[in-house]
């Protein structure tokens, strides 16, 4: 009885500090570094490429740097991305440092606001995941090509997870047998 209850109590030491490091918030700076919201100079300095790199949770954060007097950031509908529409901005920033609280999963689109820009490539759509997909291995944000063509699947690679879970599991077994 008093291995079992040793068990109980080390499996819900467990289960608490996992939950506190799925949830922490991270704070991403916007192309993973200062002044990247600017107009590409190829295709592979997209900023799209970045977001697609990055794994994005509701609660997590943007952080923009950039010159306030020659450009702004600007939250936007798919059609406004797609089209490079500034004029019907959800959301308006214009500080040079702008922070955006992601509050909602799904696509989110910022285009630049500075005139010609965005057509120049400078926007980045950012797929936000919900909090129950910290625990389960997701792929990837998938690519913003879905504003040129259908949507791919997104794989998942879950063995890493899956590997910590199993070693978990296997420690609260053998305080059971102990």
């Amino acid at each position: 009885m008093a291995g079992f209850l040793k068990a109980l109590c080390y499996s819900q030491v467990l289960v608490f500090l996992l939950s506190i490091t799925c949830s922490a918030a991270k704070e991403f700076l916007v192309g993973g570094k200062t002044n990247a919201w600017k107009i590409p100079s190829s295709q592979s300095d997209s900023l799209n490429k970045w977001a697609e790199s990055s794994r994005f949770l509701v609660g997590d954060s943007l952080v923009w740097t950039y010159d306030k007097e020659k450009d702004s950031v600007l939250k936007v509908r798919r059609e406004a991305y797609i089209s490079c529409n500034t004029s019907d901005a959800i959301e308006e920033y214009n500080g040079g440092n702008t922070k955006v609280s992601l509050d909602k999963s799904g696509p989110h689109y910022f285009i630049s606001g500075a005139e010609g820009h965005c057509e120049k490539g400078q926007k980045v759509i950012v797929v936000v995941l919900s909090q129950r997909h910290r625990l389960v291995g997701v792929s990837p944000a998938p690519s913003p090509s879905e504003v040129e063509g259908p949507a791919v699947a997104p794989t998942s690679d879950a063995s890493s997870f899956k590997a910590g879970y199993l070693v978990a599991l296997g420690v609260l077994v053998g305080f059971v047998w102990m």
